[in-house]
């Protein structure tokens, strides 16, 4: 396969997300677009499902035994049911600049807590062909590959991470290690810290000092960070900007803001700022700065916590402005978020649980016809509770017990 298949031209996004067992999840089969929100009551199951992409990402670019011990093992990952469910499945399609594919792997617990890698398998062809680049792994073995110079798979851990030495498949590892998963925390951020280099936002947000500071040293970062400044002046009045500040040697963020009276902005660090407006800054930092020479996917959980109603606006607007050129999805809650024309069905995804079981998917046919027909917008719906999940298909017979 020839490398200009694989230029940084382009974003990487996830297409479709199968998973199984997966914590509340037993069965779900999503097609995801530009830009996604998952909607549905706390506890339905939309953390699980971004979870699940997060453990992709933390399992290729640390190893799968961190990823798994920090949620507690396997058997903490894996569905809990009647049906004591020993494994669990992750399976993904994505497009980038020029190539497409699928990767996924199965995970099965032991009796001990520990686990392996039942089965592994990555497929990467220039977009539009048939032929393709790839592996399998089943229990340890390498069963199936193209490429010359794949190393011996470790039961333990995920081969692409050592696959990635091969250009075929260096845009892939990338690509899922840049998926990005956020649930801001402002204490995280409000504390000064030791210089980070910024290279991408935590999850919790605790380095978006380091991460400003990293944008300004390129001509594309400048102008990501006055797009920024510019989305945080509507989402929250009165604030000029953000930047890093260092005291110490730690560093955090400081905010101009102004003061009725003064000539020029006021300067005001982390820890004398509200909640939303470190959330706002969070979230906007998320979805407009790249990690690496390529945007990939970022996901969001409730970007709108904390902030003002009259913030919703320009906070759709930023959302739909980042997925122009990377993957947004976001979780929700907020009814004012969704009261849009401008929020198309095919972007809901909603999320139910019963009796311990997630569902995900589009919205069913009334709610479908309803937002179309401009009977109502989503927020509309939302409220009344009637943004649920077209029924899910009888799932085929899985080998995932």
């Amino acid at each position: 396969m020839q490398d200009d298949h694989f230029s940084h031209a382009a974003p990487f996004s996830i297409t479709r997300v199968r998973l199984r067992q997966y914590r509340s999840i037993a069965a779900a089969d999503v097609e995801l677009g530009d830009l996604v929100f998952l909607v549905g009551p706390n506890g339905a199951g939309k953390s699980n499902f971004l979870d699940a992409l997060r453990l992709v990402a933390e399992s290729l670019g640390t190893s799968l035994a961190d990823a798994l011990d920090v949620r507690g093992g396997v058997a903490e990952v894996r569905r809990r049911s009647t049906g004591h469910p020993s494994r669990f499945a992750v399976a993904l399609e994505f497009r980038g600049p020029g190539f497409e594919g699928e990767y996924g792997f199965q995970v099965a617990g032991a009796r001990s807590g520990g686990f392996r890698v039942a089965r592994e398998e990555c497929a990467v062809r220039p977009a539009g062909a048939a032929a393709a680049s790839g592996f399998r792994v089943d229990d340890g073995l390498l069963t199936s590959a193209t490429e010359r110079g794949l190393p011996a798979p470790d039961p333990r851990r995920l081969l692409l991470a050592e696959a990635a030495r091969l250009k075929v498949f260096r845009p892939v590892y990338e690509g899922l290690t840049g998926v990005g998963v956020l649930n801001l925390d402002p204490g995280a951020m409000r504390r000064p810290a030791a210089p980070d280099p910024g290279r991408s936002l935590r999850r919790d947000g605790a380095n978006v000092a380091g991460v400003l500071h990293r944008m300004g040293r390129t001509a594309r970062g400048r102008e990501d960070r006055a797009r920024i400044d510019s989305y945080l002046r509507e989402m929250v009045p009165g604030v000029q900007g953000a930047a890093r500040r260092v005291q110490g040697g730690r560093e955090t963020v400081e905010f101009a803001q102004d003061v009725p009276g003064a000539k020029n902005p006021w300067r005001f660090a982390a820890q004398s700022v509200s909640d939303g407006t470190l959330r706002a800054l969070g979230v906007l930092v998320g979805l407009f700065a790249a990690p690496g020479e390529a945007y990939s996917t970022v996901a969001i959980e409730e970007p709108e916590t904390a902030l003002h109603p009259t913030a919703s606006g320009p906070l759709l607007a930023a959302l739909r402005d980042a997925s122009a050129r990377r993957q947004v999805i976001a979780t929700s809650h907020s009814a004012d978020l969704l009261d849009s024309e401008d929020i198309d069905p095919a972007e809901l995804r909603a999320v139910r649980c019963t009796e311990g079981h997630t569902v995900i998917g589009g919205l069913d046919e009334s709610g479908t016809y309803t937002l179309r027909a401009q009977l109502a917008l989503p927020g509309q719906l939302l409220r009344t509770d009637q943004l649920v999940p077209r029924p899910a298909a009888p799932e085929p017979r899985s080998d995932v017990r």
